[in-house]
């Protein structure tokens, strides 16, 4: 089906054929009933990642003249090609020889500390939270926590160890990790014109803060300083984790909320933040989807940028997708100790590699300008009440158009942060717009999508052939709306590279009429959640079908309970009764139809729509692709006529003064008069299920 030419992937080993897994007893009948599809993946391949035209027109000019396709590099596959030497004994050391040809950005900490504890801003700290009378010193005891988090480092020699050690790791542990190279060249020119670089992702597991500094320096970029919430208990752990970079919690506390309460933690931070900025160095920044948390790093960064203690920085959204959900991978405690890491890298040595790990590295694109005025225009932020209750009510006068209030995301840090409200809701719709950013970069894979046909089209289960085909559908449906997907090789490999990975969660019956096995998903609660948890790249992809549709059955609902069909009609209701099924016309007003998907676009999670569109363009957005997909047919009434086509008027010619002030030439300003009907509204009231 997918043949992905010149990408990186297929020249070096094929994914579906690396694990040599033995082939299902349908895979050579689905073969002959499935027809060959072209393959259209190595010509066409989107490219994902690009700045926002409306909120980076700066940023996004310097990156039209690259090249639009570069292809990918898979970071396990490591051979004598990628040093400098040839040899039967290269071949075997030619991991060790790969890493030290590569280049290495070390840093010390030098006078930092100094430098940290006669910042103003810590130096305010330290006086309020000492005791009257008690005099400040210059390095004052209560800091003495945060010492550590202070001397984080870069070491040169351990960094190439690490890197060595990590790439053998991740061989036990993954198939492949491919990196996507368009943007890598935007990034080696950003880091040459002296702009720190901001690495922010979404927080899916502690392999994250891993992956994204092996991926720099196997590519001769900057190691960043990564923010990672762990509490490690281990002394031996957090030395080694200090001096590779990583900026760990306090020993103290146990969560990052209780550090963020502490009073001393966000200035010493800030601080911290800022002496890093300004000696050049990279920092990769996690946010979680559903608590917002890591957010107020961004705040900082935002913070003093204002202040003045740093020029600019240049965002860089990353998107990270994986093949499946597995333990390192789902989102759990934060405590680590050093017997849970021996014993994973115990389990290690008897696990056998599976699935795929897919990264993009969006455009780098200024936060400065981002935050300039009239760049990042936002509707009014008012509270989900105040946008929901009168429509609940029926007691709405007019339209309450706006965004809906996300105080949640910096709740941990209002009040430690100096900035004004109006400075804090452009910092939240900075991070929604990165949520948003790296949620877009994320690669859809073969899991996800079978997953997703599984879960929420075919809950009573689906032959083996019918899944083949809704995956090619599927896929060209994804590349349509410019989402790259994260699989390749022919539909039946694909397929069944999928269910190999998913079968703990889903149930393969043969079926004694039919040539091809019945796929379903589990019943039980874990696999629903997994599945719903890979499928979510797939929902978020199609959001606007998805509010497009769900206002629209709410429209049908109010008419079926309206009293058209005599299966759903009362006693109550008055009328002629129908006996048959009949089929007729739902004509839809675009003007409700429009208020119901705005209204549904207030209910949306974070990260689901950018926030620099306005809401109710996101809602016109919904209903024009229901017309794109042919689910809404446009129509317009014939009665109806604008106001300047006075020949269907009744009467004669209206004259108007030349000197009213509110003149205008154009006076068509009709706006009802479009319409929608749904082509399948008479199956969905007579109550049978419509085509998919």
């Amino acid at each position: 089906m997918m043949q992905e030419k010149n990408d990186g992937i297929n020249n070096n080993t094929n994914l579906l054929r690396q694990h040599n897994k033995p082939a299902l007893s349908w895979e050579l009948k689905v073969k002959k009933k499935v027809r060959t599809i072209p393959s259209f993946l190595g010509n066409f391949r989107p490219v994902v990642g690009q700045c926002c035209h409306q909120c980076m027109p700066d940023s996004l000019r310097k990156n039209l003249g690259q090249k639009s396709y570069l292809g990918f590099d898979n970071l396990l596959d490591v051979n004598e090609r990628k040093t400098r030497y040839r040899g039967w004994l290269v071949r075997r050391l030619c991991c060790a020889l790969y890493v030290s040809g590569l280049k290495v950005f070390g840093s010390s900490t030098g006078d930092r500390l100094q430098r940290i504890c006669q910042s103003s801003r810590v130096k305010e700290a330290v006086k309020a939270e000492a005791p009257e009378g008690e005099i400040c010193q210059e390095r004052p005891g209560c800091l003495s926590p945060f010492l550590p988090l202070v001397n984080t480092c870069i070491s040169s020699a351990l960094l190439r160890f690490a890197g060595w050690a990590m790439l053998k790791m991740f061989a036990s542990v993954f198939g492949s990790i491919q990196v996507n190279l368009n943007h890598l060249s935007a990034l080696h020119r950003a880091s040459r014109e002296g702009s720190p670089l901001v690495y922010v992702y979404l927080r899916q597991s502690m392999v994250d803060c891993a992956l994204i500094p092996l991926v720099l320096f196997c590519h001769n970029l900057r190691v960043p300083y990564t923010i990672c919430p762990l509490h490690v208990n281990s002394p031996f752990l957090r030395s080694v984790l200090n001096k590779l970079g990583v900026v760990l919690l306090p020993s103290s506390v146990s969560t990052e909320l209780d550090a963020e309460m502490e009073t001393l933690y966000s200035p010493v931070m800030t601080s911290l933040i800022g002496e890093l900025l300004h000696e050049g160095q990279a920092l990769s920044v996690g946010v979680s989807a559903l608590s917002g948390h890591g957010g107020q790093w961004l705040l900082r960064i935002r913070q003093l940028i204002k202040e003045g203690s740093v020029p600019d920085v240049s965002l860089v959204p990353v998107g990270i997708s994986y093949d499946s959900v597995t333990k390192t991978n789902m989102q759990g405690s934060s405590q680590v100790c050093l017997r849970s890491v021996l014993q994973w890298l115990w389990d290690l040595l008897w696990k056998q590699p599976e699935g795929s790990v897919r990264v993009h590295l969006g455009q780098p694109f200024s936060l400065k300008e981002m935050c300039e005025p009239g760049r990042c225009r936002i509707d009014k932020w008012l509270p989900l009440q105040n946008l929901l209750l009168p429509v609940i009510l029926n007691s709405r006068v007019e339209d309450v158009y706006g965004t809906r209030q996300m105080p949640w995301i910096l709740s941990s840090f209002e009040h430690t942060s100096e900035l004004s409200p109006s400075e804090k809701d452009l910092c939240v719709a900075i991070i929604l717009h990165l949520m948003f950013s790296a949620a877009s970069c994320k690669a859809v894979m073969s899991t996800s999508v079978v997953a997703s046909l599984l879960l929420h089209r075919y809950r009573k289960g689906v032959s083996a052939s019918a899944l083949c085909r809704d995956v090619a559908w599927l896929t060209e449906e994804l590349l349509f709306r410019n989402r790259d997907v994260g699989y390749g090789g022919s539909l039946v490999e694909v397929v069944h590279y999928s269910l190999s990975l998913l079968s703990p969660h889903i149930v393969i019956a043969a079926v004694p009429s039919r040539d091809d096995p019945l796929i379903m998903s589990h019943p039980s609660a874990a696999s629903v959640l997994h599945l719903s948890l890979l499928a979510q790249t797939v929902t978020h992809a199609f959001t606007l079908e998805c509010v497009g549709a769900c206002a629209v059955s709410a429209m049908l609902r109010e008419v079926v309970f309206s009293g058209v069909s005599s299966r759903v009609r009362t006693e109550g209701v008055e009328g002629e009764e129908v006996k048959d099924d009949m089929e007729f016309d739902v004509v839809l007003c675009q003007t409700e139809l429009t208020e119901r998907a705005l209204q549904l676009c207030h209910l949306l999670p974070p990260g689901s729509m950018p926030p620099c569109q306005s809401s109710q363009s996101f809602a016109l957005d919904a209903i024009d692709s229901l017309v794109r997909c042919g689910v809404l047919i446009t129509e317009e009434n014939p009665e109806a006529a604008p106001v300047c086509d006075f020949w269907k008027k009744k009467g004669s010619l209206k004259w108007t003064t030349t000197d009213d002030p509110y003149h205008s030439d154009s006076d068509c300003e009709e706006q009802d008069l479009c319409s929608y009907k749904h082509h399948t509204a008479n199956v969905l009231l007579n109550g049978t299920k419509p085509p998919a």
